[in-house]
């Protein structure tokens, strides 16, 4: 049986969540579909838009994404801190940007006056709101459910277009987020569908690569703010350029037609976190078989799977073998 995803998901032991969505259909979501010669690369465009959206609407950030030819890798992180901050019609004006809700809450909405005999149906529906708000499910769904409408619409069909259930594991700490986040923004080279990150299309890694050259972080991406210290801004304790060039050098490692090497400050990355080079390569290429739980180390993963009561730590022995 499937677990629950009430039993995957503990935003106590961390906010940040790596998740996979699959088509179901041999018919391709993006690119030339080599069974039928067809060409579907603008439903790339779709997705993209569509990720970007969300990250506007939901309290939850994009860390990294890139959509391919039959599936779709997200990073996100929630922010129920950010959630909770939401008035009343802040939450109501988010979700009637993508759902038409209730006419209680349209009428809230535009302002008009709510029956006291009302209130509390508006209160426990703007509490329900909320609450999806900074739901990894829901937001999988708002993502999935109009892509899935359109492609069948195009595709002159009905049924699935996406598999019954999105793949998610938990980034246990900073070193599992880093690997996770560079095996997603590589995925393209890897895949031999782009010769370097910034030729990589409709992914997070171009998006950030082309802020760069405007000297500013694309906003609808969580932000690089440098190391960790005191009263320090929220987003990534990693500073942009030094992680846009270990991506760049992991890329030209994982290409056979390009000489490559780990070093200067993309070295001292994997240093702080205690990652050896040759790890670094072969989970950055294998991540997604390597771990099909969650992400990080033996300790943290003790207290991950004791807040949600499971008593086997699924990739216990892996996560000791690669992040101790």
């Amino acid at each position: 049986m499937p677990t629950a995803r009430k039993n995957l998901v503990s935003i106590s032991d961390t906010p940040y969540y790596h998740c996979v969505s699959r088509c179901v259909r041999r018919a391709f979501l993006c690119g030339v579909d080599p069974y039928d010669g067809k060409d579907y690369e603008h439903r790339r465009e779709w997705v993209e838009s569509r990720l970007l959206l969300l990250a506007e609407v939901y309290a939850i950030d994009l860390c990294a994404y890139a959509v391919m030819s039959n599936h779709l890798h997200v990073v996100l992180r929630v922010d129920e801190v950010l959630a909770e901050s939401w008035t009343s019609l802040e939450v109501a004006e988010r979700w009637h940007r993508l759902f038409n809700g209730t006419l209680l809450t349209q009428r809230f909405a535009k302002g008009l006056l709510i029956p006291s005999y009302e209130l509390d149906t508006l209160n426990e529906t703007i509490a329900e709101y909320r609450s999806r708000l900074s739901d990894i499910s829901w937001f999988m769904r708002s993502l999935s459910e109009p892509i899935a409408r359109m492609a069948n619409k195009e595709d002159h069909c009905s049924g699935r277009f996406w598999e019954g259930r999105f793949k998610s594991q938990a980034l246990l700490d900073e070193a599992a987020l880093l690997t996770c986040m560079a095996y997603v923004d590589l995925n393209p080279v890897r895949a031999k569908m782009a010769e370097t990150p910034e030729e990589s299309s409709y992914t997070s890694i171009q998006r950030r690569i082309a802020a760069v050259h405007d000297q500013r972080q694309p906003a609808e991406l969580l932000a690089f703010v440098g190391n960790e210290h005191e009263h320090q801004p929220d987003g990534l304790h990693f500073h942009l350029r030094d992680y846009l060039q270990l991506i760049d050098q992991s890329g030209r490692v994982i290409r056979d037609d390009k000489r490559g090497a780990i070093d200067g400050r993309a070295a001292d990355i994997l240093s702080r976190l205690n990652i050896p080079n040759d790890h670094w390569i072969t989970m950055t290429c294998d991540f997604g078989k390597l771990f099909t739980g969650p992400v990080g180390t033996v300790q943290e993963l003790g207290s991950y799977c004791g807040h949600l009561e499971r008593k086997r730590r699924h990739s216990a022995s892996l996560c000791q073998q690669w992040f101790g």
